[in-house]
């Protein structure tokens, strides 16, 4: 278990505006003073009304959660058959790039047996992102598709987001019909790519994620996926020997003050955790680098300015890393599969028509992070 933070929280990085346009993440789910409920349930102009009412997102202010406590977390890709025969025996994959993502048809994922799931857990954790498509996960009742998720660990209840009545550890992608902020988003900023990896802030951060698509715009709005694994492999042996044993500082306090800004909730009090940069897999054994620009920090023991320039260093070599990248393209029926603890991702806001863009992921909670000894 990482060890507790015991200072002064960090304060709102320079990523964090007063408009409260702030990262296109943060935009992404504006919270209720954002939210037009008779847009989404009648429609606007040339869009129509919401496809999913029973997943437009709700914010119970008065609603609020305990710590989170700890939990034994066990990996199932430890316990799957390496051969697939139950996840992909009917299966038609189509790899998306050389090294990460694929795209899967005539697997079923709410159908998987527990041998099937086990295998689920393994397959992601080697492609790192998993496009699989005409899936039923966004039509059968929202509990069921808990059920399935909560095999691959405790569920995660996100501290600022909305999520659908009566289901608070669903957690909603939404921006909604009518909605052109884009424009104004694009006034602060050139770009929409934020990388990140899922409330790394947590002492056990997401590992087996899923996301799918309710609604969303006739093109646009993909996700870009990076194997921080590979970004490891990438590095020279004496570099990455000296970024073992190193830890950094990962912090929900700006989230949470970006949440209260536009008038959002805040439903957990906001931590900080601090993690190992390199991280282990547990079922594969893989080392990838474990650091975001969105929740990371500093590195325990350096001074300022050696932190900033080591993590931007690490930032912009994700960042660049085109050849570790893929590119998942949504369509009716998807449902992505990541393995949070071993990628990295950033949605895309480039469009601006005012089409409705909503999604929901299930995002079980994992180990702790840990670092295995550096090997050459």
């Amino acid at each position: 278990m990482a060890p507790a933070l015991v200072e002064t929280p960090p304060q709102p990085s320079a990523n964090f505006n007063k408009s409260g346009v702030g990262e296109y993440k943060e935009a992404a789910f504006g919270g209720p003073k954002a939210y037009r409920l008779d847009a989404e349930l009648k429609g606007v102009g040339k869009e129509p009304p919401a496809k999913y009412p029973n997943y437009l997102p709700t914010w119970d202010s008065e609603k609020t959660y305990p710590p989170l406590q700890p939990f034994q977390h066990y990996d199932h890709g430890k316990d799957a058959d390496p051969s697939f025969p139950n996840l992909l025996k009917d299966a038609k994959i189509t790899d998306v790039t050389a090294n990460i993502g694929a795209e899967v048809e005539g697997v079923q994922l709410s159908k998987l047996t527990d041998k099937g799931k086990d295998e689920l857990a393994l397959f992601v954790a080697q492609k790192k992102v998993v496009a699989f498509r005409n899936q039923d996960f966004a039509d059968i009742p929202i509990q069921e598709a808990l059920n399935f998720g909560g095999y691959f660990g405790r569920h995660h209840i996100h501290p600022t987001s909305g999520a659908p009545a009566g289901h608070p550890e669903v957690h909603l992608v939404h921006r909604g019909a009518g909605d052109t902020t884009a424009r104004d988003f694009f006034e602060e900023r050139t770009n929409s790519v934020t990388w990140h990896s899922d409330v790394t802030y947590e002492k056990q951060p997401p590992g087996t994620t899923f996301l799918y698509l309710l609604d969303g715009p006739a093109a646009g709005g993909d996700t870009l996926f990076a194997n921080q694994a590979a970004a490891y492999r990438r590095l020279s042996p004496e570099f990455q020997k000296r970024l073992h044993g190193l830890q950094a500082v990962h912090s929900a306090v700006e989230q949470a003050a970006a949440s209260n800004n536009r008038g959002g909730i805040v439903r957990r009090e906001p931590v900080t955790s601090i993690h190992p940069l390199i991280r282990t897999h547990p079922a594969t054994g893989e080392k990838a680098i474990f650091v975001n620009p969105q929740f990371t920090r500093r590195i325990v023991g350096y001074k300022k300015e050696e932190s900033d320039f080591l993590l931007k260093f690490l930032y912009d070599h994700i960042a660049k890393g085109q050849d570790f990248q893929a590119r998942v393209k949504w369509a009716p029926g998807t449902v992505v599969v990541w393995d949070n603890r071993v990628t990295a991702h950033s949605a895309l806001l480039d469009w601006e028509d005012g089409q409705r863009r909503h999604l929901a992921r299930i995002t079980p909670q994992a180990e702790a992070p840990y670092e295995t000894p550096f090997e050459s």
